[in-house]
């Protein structure tokens, strides 16, 4: 039986059996969201393929990463691991890997509780089984991870998969792709599962055509070493567009993991097959423009609001092959490039913005503002028309961990925040509602509700202002490629992170215009 709630019993030491492929990976990291939000005082220690570990490398809810390397290999190398994994002294193990390895090594490692999904032929091997049933086999994988979770007994609400960055990885990667014409789309035409989720190298050439023809923009190819050749072969077909200035680079087999992640997450949008990378884009916050052909997106598509997905309904699609039986890959080449290319122009967006925080530098900073009768507007806000006039989105993004603190109704928030769209011409207000030990993407500085943004207005990020009198803003700017600009009508009276520094919003308003 499954316990009801298995918080009840402490456990200070917990191991997760990760998951050996990167996109599966990354559809994992909200189930282990779920554990660090279970276990706040418990060590989680992930168990992954030293190919995998780079994904987890800055994730705040992993506090260490086990490599699974090649020296474990074979029987005697299986017990060398358990005996190590045995010396760390879990009490629990959460096996989001199906295989029978992960719960044989967690049995020789004398974790009293082992907890997975009962599929594999390892119900036995497992303290807690979770049934793998016929709601499991439907649900996408990010929700199949955490149904695991919910039926063991563990509250696991849904979320999206985030890849925590450093400022100076991305920072890194955004001199990288220095001196290309924006927008800049990026390409991954590779996918290791086989040929069968490929679409073929010169469609993928003809949106590039039309990316550097029609929008001036540029593209990046991306890949692993074993897909070199195929962005030789997009090369091939495009060899005239290519040579353009500024308009193309080949990455493809010249990146790590991690610097793959933050060089995706600088462009403006990815077009992708079902692959690794993928799920890398949206769990970065980049736009993606997905071609699915034998495989589901209902299982594997990517996360969250505004990616699209290209699929052609045919009576022999899913079908789950590593390549088509048929040899005529129907599902994959009646997505057409125009409609990529049409996908490619929705989603890379072209509106400058211009961000603001909300208390501090739209009104005067009470503390947790909670009632109308300390809401006090600055007078410059006036001036914000000026922006406006000049074809300015105007975007309010602000941190409101008063609300999971429980002293600001989540209502009264939305009730102020309507009042600079209502008023003062706002297009949005993104908000913030966790506590800080969250650890979400969504929380300054983190650029989660600037993604948001973009993908809600079609924002291009390069070309805005992020305006704010804290340091958390203007960080945002630079996590984003955006300009910050603070304003020293609030707490901090100066920044080391902006671009510029003025006294109040009109000021503020007076540099936009001129950059």
């Amino acid at each position: 039986m499954l316990k009801s709630d298995m918080r009840e019993e402490k456990c200070s030491k917990i191991l997760i059996r990760g998951v050996n492929w990167i996109g599966d990976a990354v559809m994992t990291m909200p189930a282990i969201r779920a554990l660090r939000r279970a276990f706040p005082e418990a060590q989680l220690s992930l168990l992954v393929k030293p190919w995998v570990a780079p994904l987890f490398e800055q994730d705040l809810d992993v506090d260490e990463i086990i490599l699974y390397g090649s020296e474990y290999e074979g029987i005697t190398g299986r017990l060398r691991l358990a005996s190590k994994i045995r010396e760390k002294k879990f009490c629990k193990a959460f096996l989001l890997q199906n295989a029978v390895d992960a719960a044989i090594i967690a049995l020789f490692a004398g974790i009293k509780e082992r907890i997975g999904y009962s599929r594999d032929g390892r119900r036995m091997l497992l303290t807690n089984p979770v049934p793998f049933d016929d709601q499991a086999k439907q649900l996408h994988h990010i929700d199949y991870y955490l149904n695991m979770l919910v039926k063991a007994g563990i509250p696991a609400e849904h979320s999206l998969p985030w890849i925590y960055l450093t400022l100076d990885e991305r920072l890194g990667a955004r001199e990288r792709l220095k001196g290309l014409r924006r927008p800049v789309i990026a390409l991954n035409p590779g996918a290791t599962y086989g040929s069968s989720k490929r679409w073929r190298p010169e469609r993928f050439a003809e949106v590039s055509e039309k990316v550097i023809d029609e929008m001036n923009g540029s593209i990046v190819i991306f890949g692993g070493p074993s897909e070199t050749v195929i962005a030789e072969e997009i090369i091939s077909a495009s060899t005239n567009f290519f040579s353009e200035e500024n308009s193309f680079l080949n990455l493809a087999g010249k990146t790590s993991l991690r610097e793959l992640a933050a060089l995706i997450s600088e462009c403006d949008a990815l077009v992708t097959n079902d692959s690794g990378p993928m799920h890398i884009g949206y769990a970065v916050g980049t736009p993606v423009i997905a071609v699915f052909g034998s495989t589901s997106p209902l299982h594997t598509g990517p996360a969250g609001a505004g990616n699209i997905v290209l699929k052609k309904e045919l009576h022999c699609a899913p079908c789950f092959e590593r390549e088509c039986r048929k040899n005529d890959l129907a599902c994959m080449d009646l997505v057409t490039s125009e409609e990529v290319f049409a996908s490619v122009k929705k989603m890379a967006g072209r509106k400058p913005a211009v961000f603001f925080d909300r208390d501090g530098t739209l009104c005067r900073d009470a503390g947790y503002l909670s009632k109308m009768d300390d809401l006090s507007i600055f007078p410059e806000i006036e001036s914000l028309k000026r922006l406006k006039h000049n074809d300015f989105v105007l975007i309010g993004v602000s941190n409101q961990s008063g609300i999971a603190r429980g002293l600001i109704q989540e209502g009264f928030v939305n009730q102020v925040n309507r009042i600079f769209i209502d008023r003062y011409g706002f297009e949005d207000f993104y908000y913030c509602p966790h506590h800080p030990d969250d650890r979400c993407s969504c929380r300054k500085p983190e650029p989660g509700l600037l993604y948001n943004a973009r993908a809600d207005h079609g924002i291009d990020l390069k070309s805005s202002f992020v305006v704010g009198d804290k340091e958390a803003d203007m960080l945002l700017a630079k996590s984003v490629g955006a300009r910050g600009i603070h304003v020293q009508t609030g707490q901090e009276r100066s920044s080391i992170s902006g671009d510029f520094s003025v006294n109040n919003l009109q000021e503020a308003v007076k540099i936009i215009l001129e950059h």
